[in-house]
């Protein structure tokens, strides 16, 4: 009978794994998936890890309605996207200010500084309907914004939306984030497969991260690997991220022993590598 694999040995055998090279500058990192597979969670991690390194500047942005990253990192909002928009809608004045300002300038005014970072949020769409409008905005921001910091993360909505909608068009990798289940698979495996119908993510690094993995990991990886997805890394179940969502307290504080944060320090080093 073969062994069964810990969590530990999971993560070390990305180590070996080979990895690519992106651009020095303007870098973009979109994070989809199942809704709550731990994607927000993720993204989060990510960025606080990277805004350790004070030769980086990084942008973390919301795109999912759900907002909620802000709270995963720990930072008050003041403005939205959305709220930008309906400014727009509602008062001729302010319509007609965004009119003579660069995309770029108008995203810029809703930024948030962080700790070693700064944050853009999309936040909800006014009343019922189509997300259209907002995903445009969100698109022209991303292309503007991302061209002044070293490396952006996108913390998308849930499913293949955004991507079906080239909102994230033009990154240079794209995570999906799947639970340990089946159902997650699929979902993993619907965005990919609008990834290769779409000729401008071709060149995309595109790879599955496993959350939430208890014992061995090889079932759900050769499932993962039969619908053609590459495994970037595991994050094991972690009671640590169970307590502070339990009282509100921001992911970004976890400590640096906490499992996820050391499985998220390994898929960082796979993605790219991001930091060079």
């Amino acid at each position: 009978m073969s062994q069964k694999k810990s969590w530990q040995d999971a993560v070390r055998e990305t180590k070996s794994m080979e990895k690519s090279s992106l651009p020095k500058r303007g870098r973009k990192v979109a994070i989809t998936g199942k809704g709550g597979s731990g994607k927000t969670a993720l993204t989060a991690m990510m960025t606080a890890l990277l805004a350790r390194d004070e030769n980086l500047k990084i942008l973390a942005i919301d795109a999912d309605s759900a907002v909620g990253l802000p709270y995963a990192l720990g930072i008050k909002i003041n403005n939205t996207v959305s709220e930008i928009r309906r400014q727009m809608i509602e008062d001729p004045k302010v319509k007609a200010e965004m009119q003579n300002k660069h995309i770029r300038t108008v995203m810029e005014e809703a930024l948030e500084i962080g700790n070693g970072f700064q944050l853009l949020v999309m936040g909800r769409p006014e009343g019922p309907g189509c997300y259209c409008a907002i995903n445009d905005l969100l698109r022209y921001g991303i292309e503007g914004l991302s061209k002044q910091f070293d490396i952006t993360l996108i913390d998308c909505e849930a499913g293949p939306e955004q991507v079906n909608r080239r909102v994230v068009q033009g990154v240079d990798a794209l995570v999906i984030v799947t639970d340990a289940s089946i159902r997650g698979i699929q979902v993993a495996g619907a965005i990919r497969e609008v990834v290769q119908r779409d000729e401008a993510m071709k060149s995309t690094q595109t790879g599955l991260v496993i959350n939430r993995l208890k014992g061995d990991d090889r079932p759900i990886t050769e499932i993962a690997r039969e619908r053609g997805l590459e495994v970037l890394g595991y994050i094991p179940e972690d009671e640590n991220i169970t307590e502070y969502d339990s009282v509100g307290k921001p992911i970004i504080d976890l400590p640096d022993t906490s499992p996820s944060v050391i499985a998220v320090q390994e898929i960082l080093k796979r993605i790219g590598p991001l930091v060079s």
